[in-house]
C-alpha cells in the first residue's frame, strides 16, 4: 500500500484567484469544457485573493489548462481517505492522533463511487499517516482511484 500512494499521490492544486466577480466560474468552466473534473474542492478567502483548493481527476490535463489560461497555483501531495459514513471520521482523527500527527488542514470529496465519503487532508507527514490508517482497515485513495 505505501509504494503504491508514494508512486501516485493525490494531487491537489491550490489556484490563486483574483477577488472579481466571475473569476471562480471562468476557472470551473475552462475545467469542465475540457472534461476535467473537480473531485473535491474549498475556497479560502483572504484580502487580496482567494485561494481555491482542489483535487481533480486528470491532474495533468488540468496543469496545462491553468498554466495556459493565467491562473497561478501551486501543487502539492495530500492525503485522500475513503470511509464509509461520518461516524468513522473519529477514528480517522483518533488513528493519527495516536501516530502523533498533525493535521494542516481537511476537506470533503464532492461525491465518491458506491456512496462512500472521502476527505483530504494535508498532514506532516504523509507516509506516516497513510501507514496508521491503512494499519486501522482505511482505504488510503491514490490518484488512479479518483481517476475516471
Amino acid at each position: 500500500m505505501e509504494t503504491t500512494i508514494a508512486q501516485d499521490p493525490v494531487k491537489q492544486f491550490s489556484v490563486f484567484i483574483e477577488n472579481r466577480v466571475g473569476r471562480l466560474h471562468e476557472l470551473t468552466a475552462m475545467l469542465a469544457k475540457h472534461n476535467v473534473h473537480i473531485v473535491a474542492m474549498t475556497t479560502l478567502d483572504t484580502t487580496d485573493c482567494a485561494i481555491d483548493r482542489m483535487i481533480v481527476d486528470d491532474p495533468d490535463r488540468a496543469r496545462e489548462l491553468m498554466a495556459a489560461n493565467n491562473f497561478f497555483f501551486t501543487e502539492c501531495d495530500v492525503l485522500a481517505v475513503e470511509f464509509t459514513d461520518e461516524s468513522k471520521l473519529q477514528e480517522i482523527f483518533k488513528a493519527l492522533y495516536e501516530a502523533e500527527m498533525n493535521i494542516h488542514y481537511v476537506y470533503s470529496f464532492i461525491c465518491r463511487p458506491r456512496a462512500r465519503s472521502a476527505i483530504a487532508l494535508n498532514v506532516e507527514d504523509t507516509d506516516l499517516a497513510a501507514q496508521s490508517l491503512s494499519n486501522r482497515g482505511f482505504k488510503v485513495l491514490t490518484q488512479r482511484d479518483i481517476s475516471r
